[in-house]
C-alpha cells in the first residue's frame, strides 16, 4: 500500500513517462495524466492536455460541476469565451480561474496548443448549455 500523508500520496510524473491519450472530455484534444487524482485520492485532477492537428472545437457552450479550475497555458493559444466575460485569448504564460458553473466554450485554438489543467475534485460533470442572452 502506498504511503498516505495527511491523505495524500508522494508521487512525480515525468514527460518521457506519461503518454497522451485520446480519451478525455474533448475529442479535439489528447490528455496526460499527472497523477495527481490518485494521489489525492480524486481531491484533485490535473493533466496536461494538447490540440490534436487539424482538429476544431465545435465551440458547445457549457458548464462544469466542480469547486475549482485553473488552465496555465504553457504553448500556442486558445479562445475561450465566458458568460458574463467575453471572448479572451490565452497564450503562453495565461493562466485563468474558471469560476464554478460558469458558462463557457472553447472557440478555437492553434494546432500547437498545450494547456495545464487543475481541477477539484478530479471527475466532475458538464452539462451542455444554452448560449448565454
Amino acid at each position: 500500500m502506498t504511503q498516505l500523508y495527511k491523505n495524500q500520496a508522494f508521487t512525480i510524473a515525468h514527460a518521457d513517462d506519461g503518454a497522451f491519450v485520446g480519451a478525455g472530455l474533448r475529442a479535439f484534444f489528447e490528455y496526460r495524466q499527472l497523477g495527481i487524482a490518485e494521489a489525492t485520492q480524486g481531491k484533485f485532477g490535473a493533466h496536461v492536455i494538447r490540440a490534436v492537428p487539424g482538429m476544431e472545437s465545435p465551440a458547445e457552450w457549457h458548464s462544469h460541476d466542480l469547486e475549482f479550475q485553473m488552465v496555465y497555458v504553457t504553448r500556442g493559444w486558445v479562445v475561450f469565451e465566458y458568460e458574463g466575460e467575453g471572448e479572451h485569448i490565452l497564450r503562453e504564460g495565461s493562466c485563468v480561474l474558471q469560476p464554478p458553473g460558469i458558462k463557457h466554450r472553447e472557440v478555437r485554438h492553434s494546432d500547437d496548443l498545450e494547456l495545464i489543467e487543475i481541477t477539484s475534485p478530479a471527475e466532475f460533470g458538464t452539462s451542455l448549455e444554452d448560449a448565454p442572452a
